[in-house]
């Protein structure tokens, strides 16, 4: 296929269908490589500094070395062996780290004296609004992003089993999923073969790690994901919808 390099407003221009069926069998890093030639300026990573996450922050940072932004939304309510973890692979990958959070309150106390308590419990959608979707969408206006890679996998949920590679935001905007193809297994893989750092909570049955008050363990044989928003019926916070 012809190399196109976009800008903004120019995705459009992509044969997704094509680039699509192109890099079905591809590998994450030939996907990652393929996004860093053809969009040399505006693609970012946004990491929850999950597992997925950091197996792409290594291959754009040291397979790649390409330290494209990387975009944490801080909710304020993120577990501490999270934060830590933010911290240590922003020392060592040297990361050039975008963090982004609901604006005028830094404390989970500042949060509730303006929200109200456990705001999760009583409006999960406006809690997710107010923490995940808003900073989302404004880190990438203020970042021009051209594209965003996400660490998201078909086999994680129901939802997303039929993901594609490439796809479109609201918005226009490129969106990458390069391990969509990976199972959870050929992240852990990867991890091992090349010492990838992860956050600890993975191994004490935390597979899918998100805000501390609403993320739970899960059980034998349970999906992935089934600690996420436990006993009510959300698959997704909202910001890839």
């Amino acid at each position: 296929m012809t190399a196109f390099t976009a800008s903004k407003n120019q995705t459009s221009a992509f044969d997704l269908e094509q680039l699509n069926q192109q890099f079905e069998t591809a590998t994450p890093k030939e996907i990652l490589a393929w996004s860093i030639e053809n969009i040399p300026t505006g693609l970012v990573q946004t990491s929850a500094f999950n597992v997925d996450d950091m197996v792409i922050t290594h291959i754009l940072y040291t397979e790649l070395k390409h330290p494209v932004p990387v975009v944490f939304l801080d909710t304020l309510h993120h577990f501490r062996e999270s934060l830590e973890l933010v911290a240590k692979a922003k020392q060592v990958y040297n990361l050039d780290l975008q963090t982004y959070k609901t604006p005028d309150v830094d404390t989970r106390e500042a949060f509730t004296a303006k929200y109200g308590e456990a705001l999760w419990d009583k409006d999960i959608a406006q809690f997710h609004h107010i923490t995940k979707i808003e900073p989302l969408q404004r880190s990438l206006d203020e970042l021009d992003t051209v594209a965003w890679i996400t660490g998201r996998r078909r086999d994680q949920a129901v939802t997303r089993a039929n993901m594609p590679i490439f796809e479109l935001d609201g918005k226009g905007r490129l969106k990458v999923n390069p391990i969509a193809t990976w199972t959870r297994q050929d992240s852990w893989v990867y991890v091992a073969e090349h010492k990838v750092m992860y956050n600890p909570l993975h191994d004490q049955g935390y597979p899918s790690i998100g805000d501390e008050p609403i993320t739970t363990k899960i059980g034998q044989g349970e999906d992935e994901r089934a600690g996420r928003w436990r006993g009510s019926n959300k698959t997704e916070c909202g910001i890839h919808i």
